[in-house]
């Protein structure tokens, strides 16, 4: 018999199935707004310019996330634009028509208020973050704690997210024969 190791951490696999980008795991693709805490107003990509002056349901507003890791790595995607979120070498927050670099992936850490703060994959502890006037502050300056780096997730005005039901199949003992619950 093999002997059980009581204290597993899994944190380190984690850790590392995070960091890296895999084939294996499905892309994500999902349409929401970012409201700030600070300005109260919402992320805008707006080409290569990038605030948080949004109205709820703005064009500009409305941000594509796509997922395609195991963990929570995010690339932000303004719908309007085309352009990326992505944060340069020196902490500034800028748009780019291409997301593929480093740069443009953020680590998406939900917080114990239930905010969400983003973090730059590349530079670690430089986060997304505006002043309450809706202009970017520059990652170096900016802390996991801070009001400047909260974010909620809201979907765009008069749309509420579109999911079909999970369909799946039951199999009794009796039958062993797969049957469709509720076919619609």
């Amino acid at each position: 018999m093999f002997a059980a190791e009581e204290n597993v951490d899994f944190r380190i696999h984690v850790e590392n199935q995070t960091r890296a980008r895999d084939d294996v795991s499905r892309k994500q693709l999902r349409l929401y707004q970012l409201y700030s805490r600070t300005s109260g107003k919402h992320i805008q990509v707006l080409g290569r310019r990038i605030s948080a002056k949004g109205e709820d349901g703005d064009k500009y507003a409305q941000l594509l996330v796509e997922t395609d890791t195991f963990g929570s790595q995010v690339r932000i995607k303004g719908k309007e634009t085309d352009f990326y979120l992505c944060m340069n070498r020196k902490g500034k927050l800028v748009g780019k028509p291409d997301g593929t670099s480093k740069e443009c992936v953020f680590i998406e850490k939900v917080l114990e208020n239930n905010y969400t703060a983003l973090m730059s994959a590349k530079y670690s502890g430089w986060y997304v973050g505006f002043t309450k006037k809706g202009r970017p502050r520059k990652g170096p300056k900016t802390r996991e704690n801070q009001q400047d780096v909260h974010f909620m997730k809201r979907y765009p005005k008069g749309q509420m997210e579109i999911q079909k039901p999970f369909k799946y199949t039951t199999v009794t003992k009796r039958t062993k024969r797969i049957r469709p619950t509720n076919p619609s």
